[in-house]
């Protein structure tokens, strides 16, 4: 039988924290290494190791080839039952305060089934949620965690899932045939908002923001009366509301790309925990 050797579970820690941060500096700065350091043990994982070559370098962008995706999903497998191990063995009972923050839409869409099962895996963990827009997230230092809506190309962190956004109103109703187009959207610093008032920019169509809100239960009810058309992600999209597209005449709308930060200085294992539930919760 052929013997392979091992591969030590702080170099894939660094593998990933590279992946996630898109550079070997910030990546670092979360293990606590030296850049230099963190070259050595990729250098040894790739020419060593595994014989592959896992990352593609432009200057201090660094991405990973088709080996390191393959990698990459192995690595958070293996740490995440290291994990566990340890979890189980040397804490089973965890207790503390994980803070995590979101966007509205994403707290009523997937929040209650991550939460529920993490509950049940660790009862005495208190999870406190803020739900703020992504640009607002996006500039706070007190959460564990965060889930923020990017742009492709411009993602940072954990990918939990790529998807598009689509125009949709209530079965029944056609507020799109109105001009201008009424529209009911999140507050004027979300990235939906402007994704949307610029596709229908670029294509010349007459619309307005009639209804505004931070909550997506209150443009759903909007919505839902007849009262306007909305742009969201395609899985929030409810069995009552019609997709609308190009055969309507409105424009296609971007990928979006749901994103989930971590933020170094309070990383432990409840946090870890709760990514992992995260993650699970955001591929279902």
């Amino acid at each position: 039988m052929s013997q392979y050797q091992a591969i030590d579970s702080e170099i894939l820690r660094t593998f990933v924290a590279i992946a996630d941060q898109g550079g070997f500096t910030r990546a670092g700065e979360v293990v606590n290494r030296t850049q230099s350091a963190v070259s050595m043990q990729m250098k040894r994982l790739e020419e060593d190791i595994l014989q592959r070559q896992l990352f593609q370098r432009d200057g201090r962008q660094v991405r990973l080839t088709a080996e390191g995706q393959v990698l990459l999903g192995y690595a958070r497998r293996i740490l995440k039952l290291h994990s566990e191990v340890f979890n189980t063995l040397r804490e089973p009972h965890m207790v503390g305060l994980v803070r995590i923050g979101t966007p509205d839409d994403y707290a009523m869409r997937f929040l209650p089934g991550i939460l529920s099962r993490f509950a049940q895996a660790y009862p005495l963990v208190q999870v406190e949620v803020h739900c703020e827009s992504s640009r607002q997230l996006m500039l706070r230092q007190d959460l564990d965690l965060t889930i923020v809506t990017r742009e492709p190309g411009s993602e940072i962190g954990q990918l939990l899932r790529s998807e598009r956004f689509v125009w949709a109103q209530a079965n029944g109703f056609s507020p799109h045939e109105q001009s201008p187009i009424p529209l009911a959207m999140f507050n004027s610093d979300c990235f939906c908002r402007l994704w949307a008032c610029n596709a229908l920019d670029a294509l010349g169509k007459d619309y307005r923001v009639a209804y505004t809100s931070p909550s997506l239960a209150a443009i759903m009810a909007v919505v839902s009366a007849g009262l306007a058309v909305t742009a969201q992600l395609q899985s929030l999209i409810t069995p009552d509301l019609r997709i609308l597209g190009e055969a309507e005449g409105l424009p296609q709308l971007p990928m979006a790309s749901v994103m989930l930060l971590r933020n170094a200085s309070t990383q432990s294992p409840m946090t870890e925990c709760l990514a992992d539930h995260i993650a699970e919760g955001f591929k279902l």
